[in-house]
């Protein structure tokens, strides 16, 4: 059987890359991800982040490439490359300065999430007790991200500040990675709300194959297709794709900084010990990138059509990215003037 996996797009990696990772990202097939390239740090610390990338796609310009705008996804497949775009689960670059936007959208940093696991200057995440919703300076960014072309990310982001933002945006948003909550009851995994108002706002949902957005290691393939197939069926078969949120080659170390941020000490993730976090084992049908057509098989094997199957694998966000990201020439006239 032919597997529909032409263009297969990752929303959300969160892994060390090197070589092997890019390897591993080819037998699966994967045409392009967004790579997390940054999560607590200030403006300064972001840009040392983007200059490790912009080495990294230097050193490895055979095997990847840094994507600007949707075509370069499919330049990026006709080369045989690897499309990566540049994002951050958070919008603590920006500090308190918002031409920052502008800035980091000309380096390249496509995708940004409103607030990562702590309150913000912008607004709430899903794991604040009190969510008081999108800030005056968050309304601002999120009109700023849609003038200049850059993706309004609510994966982590609270209940409130998330109908907020959908509501203040002109232009479509994403959640790159999360699950329905009535299937997969987490503070990270959104209500019905939130689904139903992405939906009447054109964004997509990356379904999620983090385990603890799902029933852990034992969550089956048969689960996790099954939770696609409903979640197309609530949001429609062109608003659903995949941001995996794989976490692979990543230190101890890196989940501790990860989870605690600069101060928060206390928060339980559902995750198993508060001191002590531990990155989770893996579903056997989903443990590298080279594992992507079992989705796409799985799929296939409860009944829904290849071209469906395209759509959700990678199709969806290909035709937001390349509708979300404005011509790098047409942003760089947005810049604001000196």
């Amino acid at each position: 059987m032919k597997q529909p996996n032409e263009i297969i797009i990752d929303a959300l990696e969160l892994s060390n890359w090197d070589r092997e990772f890019v390897h591993l990202l080819q037998k699966g097939g994967v045409t392009c991800v967004h790579a997390c390239c940054g999560l607590w740090e200030n403006a300064r610390e972001t840009l040392h982040n983007i200059g490790q990338w912009h080495r990294f796609f230097q050193e490895n310009d055979d095997l990847i490439m840094q994507v600007f705008q949707g075509s370069d996804i499919l330049k990026a497949k006709q080369e045989g490359k690897i499309g990566v775009i540049l994002g951050t689960q958070n919008t603590s670059a920006l500090e308190d300065e918002l031409s920052f936007v502008s800035v980091f959208n000309q380096l390249g940093l496509k995708v940004m999430q409103l607030t990562y696991n702590n309150q913000n200057l912008i607004g709430s995440s899903c794991y604040e007790e009190r969510d008081s919703g999108l800030s005056r300076y968050g309304k601002l960014v999120v009109q700023e991200m849609n003038r200049v072309g850059m993706v309004v990310d609510l994966s982590h982001v609270g209940e409130q500040t998330s109908l907020d933002a959908i509501a203040v945006s002109e232009r479509p948003v994403a959640i790159t990675h999360a699950n329905p909550n009535w299937i997969y009851p987490t503070k990270r995994n959104k209500s019905p709300e939130v689904l139903r108002a992405l939906k009447d706002n054109g964004g997509v949902l990356g379904l999620c194959a983090y385990p603890h957005l799902l029933n852990g290691k034992d969550t089956t393939l048969e689960e996790f297709c099954s939770m696609i197939i409903r979640t197309v069926d609530f949001m429609g078969i062109d608003q659903v794709g995949l941001g995996t949120d794989l976490t692979l080659n990543m230190s101890t170390d890196f989940l501790h900084w990860m989870r605690m941020g600069r101060w928060t000490h206390d928060v339980d993730y559902g995750a198993g010990s508060k001191e002590n976090p531990s990155w989770p084992e893996w579903p056997s049908w989903f443990r590298t990138p080279k594992d992507f057509p079992n989705i796409a098989k799985g799929l296939m094997e409860q009944g829904m059509t290849g071209e469906d199957v395209s759509k959700v694998m990678g199709g969806n966000w290909l035709r937001f990215f390349t509708e979300g990201f404005k011509d790098k020439k047409e942003a760089e006239k947005c810049a604001y003037p000196m």
